[in-house]
This record gives C-alpha cells, structure tokens and sequence, in this order.
C-alpha cells in the first residue's frame, strides 16, 4: 500500500470512487462519471464520458481534480494516462495549478497535447518553457523558452499514446511512449516573467491537475489516468 505519505497527501487521495493499487498508483478517472473532476464550465458539456473514455470537445474549458473533498493537492508525483488526438486538435495537462472560473490556467505548467494543430508546440512539450517544435512552412519560431526543433510530433493522430509526467521537487520529466521529451530542473531564482516573456505563474510547488478543452474544433481523449505520489 502507499507508504510514508504526508496527511495532506492522504487526505487528497482519500476518494470513495478510487481504489490505491498495491503497487501504489491510484486511479483519478473510473471510466463512468467525472466523480472527483470539477469543469469551470466556461463552455458547458465540453468533458464527458464515452466508452469508459474522457471526451474532450467543443471549445474551451478546463477540468480540474478536486477530489471528494474539493481540496486535492499533490507535490511531487508521477502522473500517467493514455490520450488519443484527433486531426487539428490541441489540449493539454496542469500540474500544481489551482481551479479558474475561466481563461488559462495562471497557475502551474501545461504539458502540451497537439499532434497536428497549427500552434508548433507539440506533444511533449513543457508549455512555453521547453518546446518541442514542428514548424509549419512560413511559421517563426515562437519568444521565450528553449526549443527543441523535430519534425514531427511525438503523438498520431488516431493513435493512443503514453504520457507520463514526473515531478519530483524541483524536477519535471515528461515522456510519451516512453521516450523523454522534457527534463527540466527550475532553477534557483526562476522567474517566468522574465525567462519566458510572461506566465508568472509557471512555477513547481504544489497544486492539483487539469485537462484542457483548446477550441470548438479539438476533439481528444484520455484513459487509464492514475498516479502515484512520491516521498
């Protein structure tokens, strides 16, 4: 069973609707219902259930974990799901962010999803920080931020694939299928405002998880989502 967890953190896990795996992971989504999950809604019905799937569709919205008591927060984690893109779609995974009314999430870092969506940050892709690019003919690199240039996304549409996001500390590691995109270490005295032209809240400490609905014409979807706090 989990081990040498912190009350605070037990408490975030303590969710009638979710069971903790002997190997320690716990699942976040049942396949049935969005219990746990709490959408601001800024455009209603944009997440449901389907097939024991998470639809993301119809146009911008974030959906937050709060688990049973509405207070969930982690520290350091690792964060799995399988998600599937649809041609042009865009979304996205928060960590340590906080629930918003509306607009994108201030707190916390987004983990890109975007196979073929015109924004050249792709799957993989620690938002605005460490980019992995796939440049469309004419587009300019984006401001701020490293960029890692590949020519195609990590991610297919049609495709599930494997998203694994690990903080540790100060200590972000993003892979899909298994591959590392991102290993990034937020320096001492990190200040997003002026490393990345912006985002003052892109900064590890602690906070809950969010799934992003980009626009009317992105349509993607998650499974298997599950995580396992670290000491």
């Amino acid at each position: 069973m989990l081990k040498q967890l912190t009350l605070t953190a037990l408490a975030a896990l303590a969710i009638t609707s979710v069971q903790a795996a002997d190997d320690g992971w716990t699942s976040l989504f049942n396949g049935k219902d969005l219990s746990g999950w709490k959408s601001n809604e800024e455009v209603p019905g944009v997440f449901t259930v389907e097939n024991g799937e998470l639809k993301v569709s119809g146009g911008r919205a974030h959906l937050f974990y709060v688990g049973e008591k509405g207070e969930a927060k982690f520290q350091s984690f690792e964060l799995k799901m399988k998600v599937k893109t649809t041609p042009g779609s865009n979304s996205g995974v928060y960590v340590h962010t906080k629930y918003q009314d509306k607009g994108w999430p201030d707190a916390g870092y987004e983990c890109q999803v975007n196979s073929t969506h015109t924004d050249p940050k792709k799957t993989g892709s620690l938002y605005g920080v460490i980019n992995i690019l796939a440049l469309l003919e004419g587009q300019q690199e984006p401001q701020g931020g490293k960029h890692i240039k590949v020519p195609l996304a990590p991610s297919t549409d049609g495709e599930w694939f494997d998203y694994d996001i690990k903080v540790e500390g100060k200590h972000i590691t993003l892979s899909v299928n298994g591959k590392v995109t991102v290993d990034f270490i937020e320096p001492e005295g990190w200040d997003p405002v002026k490393e990345l032209k912006g985002m003052p809240g892109r900064k590890l400490s602690e906070g809950t998880i969010a799934i992003q609905g980009h626009d009317p014409k992105s349509t993607i979807y998650y499974k298997d989502i599950a995580i396992k706090v670290l000491p």
